[in-house]
C-alpha cells in the first residue's frame, strides 16, 4: 500500500462505538489514507450484538472488496457475526475483483479462513479501527500502531518482512510454512462447514480470550479429532487474555503432535497487538522464540 490509497471500513460482526470508529478513521487518515465507511457500518440489528442485518453487513463487505478504488478493507471490530455472512457473499464476484488486503482479528477469523479457501489471498491479522488498540482516546498503542504501519506499507522492504517474539517454548525446533489460523473458538466453530480449517503443510496460529482451560481443551480436542492438525509443520501461540493458565492444557494437547511450538507471541487480544500475515510464508524458530513472516510478489507461499 501507499499513502493516498483508499481503504474501506465495514462492520461484519458487532456494532462499533461511533466515537471510537470516528477516532479510528482519523488515525488511518493520519497515515495519508483515504477512508470510506460502509453504508451500514453503524447499524445495530434488533438482537443487539450484530451491526445490522446479515444482508446489509454482507453487502457492505462485498461492495468494499469489489470496489476497484479500494486497496484494503478494515473490519471495524470483532464481537460476533462474521460467520453468518459466508454463505451470503458472491465469491465469484469477489474473486473477480482481484487481490487486496483484509484487516481484522478475533471474530474476523471466520473471514480470514473463508478468504483463504475461496479467494486464495493472504490477509492481515491485526488491530481494528474501532478497537482500543487504535482508537484509544489518547493515542494508539505504540508498538501495535508501528507494527500495523510497517506491514501495511512494507517498511522493511518490498517483501514486507516482520518478526515478533514470544516468551516461551513448548516444543523446540524450527518450522516453515504458510501461517494459518486465528481465534481458537472461531476455528472450532467452522469444523464441519465447507470452510473447515486445515493446517496441512502449514504453521498453525492460535489465540483466544476469556476461555477457561477446560474449554480450550475441548476446542483443541475438537480440532484434533476433526483432523485439522494433520500434517501441521509447527504451531505459533498468541495471547490468551483472561484464560487462567492455559499452558498446561496447550502443552498436553499440542506437544504430542511432535512439531515445534512457540508461545507467548503478542498477537491476538492482548496489548500490544502485533500484525501478522495469514496465508503467507511464516517461520517459527524456538532458538530465538519468534515468528517471522514475509509476503512479496514473488515470494508468496501457496
Amino acid at each position: 500500500m501507499q499513502p493516498g490509497d483508499t481503504v474501506a471500513i465495514v462492520s461484519p460482526s458487532g456494532p462499533p462505538d461511533a466515537v471510537m470508529l470516528r477516532r479510528g478513521v482519523e488515525r488511518l487518515e493520519s497515515l495519508g489514507l483515504k477512508v470510506v465507511i460502509g453504508a451500514h457500518a453503524l447499524d445495530r440489528q434488533e438482537l443487539g450484538y450484530l451491526a445490522g442485518s446479515d444482508a446489509a453487513r454482507a453487502a457492505d463487505l462485498q461492495a468494499a472488496w469489489c470496489d476497484p478504488a479500494v486497496s484494503a478493507v478494515f473490519c471495524c471490530r470483532g464481537g460476533y457475526g462474521a460467520a453468518r455472512l459466508l454463505d451470503r457473499l458472491d465469491w465469484n464476484a469477489m474473486r473477480a475483483a482481484g487481490r487486496k488486503v483484509l484487516v481484522g482479528s478475533s471474530d474476523i477469523t471466520a473471514l480470514h479462513n473463508a478468504f483463504a479457501v475461496e479467494l486464495g489471498v493472504p490477509t492481515l491479522h491485526g488491530p481494528m479501527p474501532a478497537s482500543l488498540i487504535i482508537a484509544d482516546e489518547k493515542r494508539p498503542e505504540p508498538q501495535s500502531w508501528e507494527s500495523l504501519q510497517a506491514v501495511l506499507f512494507g517498511a522493511d522492504g518490498p517483501a514486507h518482512d516482520y518478526r515478533v517474539h514470544g516468551d516461551r517454548v513448548l516444543v523446540p525446533g524450527r518450522a516453515e510454512g504458510v501461517l494459518s489460523g486465528g481465534n481458537l473458538s472461531l476455528l472450532a466453530s467452522m469444523c464441519g462447514t465447507r470452510w473447515q480449517p486445515s493446517f496441512q503443510g502449514k504453521i498453525a496460529f492460535l489465540e483466544d480470550v476469556t476461555e477457561e482451560p477446560y474449554r480450550i481443551d475441548r476446542m483443541l480436542t475438537q480440532l484434533l479429532q476433526a483432523g485439522v492438525f494433520e500434517g501441521v509443520r509447527g504451531i505459533a501461540l498468541g495471547s490468551w487474555v483472561d484464560c487462567g493458565d492455559p499452558y498446561p492444557v496447550l502443552r498436553d494437547r499440542l506437544a504430542p503432535l511432535g512439531v515445534p511450538v512457540v508461545a507467548g507471541l503478542p498477537v491476538g487480544h492482548g496489548s500490544p497487538q502485533m500484525t501478522v500475515w495469514l496465508g503467507a510464508l511464516g517461520v517459527i524458530d524456538t532458538e530465538s522464540c519468534s515468528l517471522a513472516g514475509r509476503i512479496g510478489d514473488e515470494e508468496q507461499a501457496r
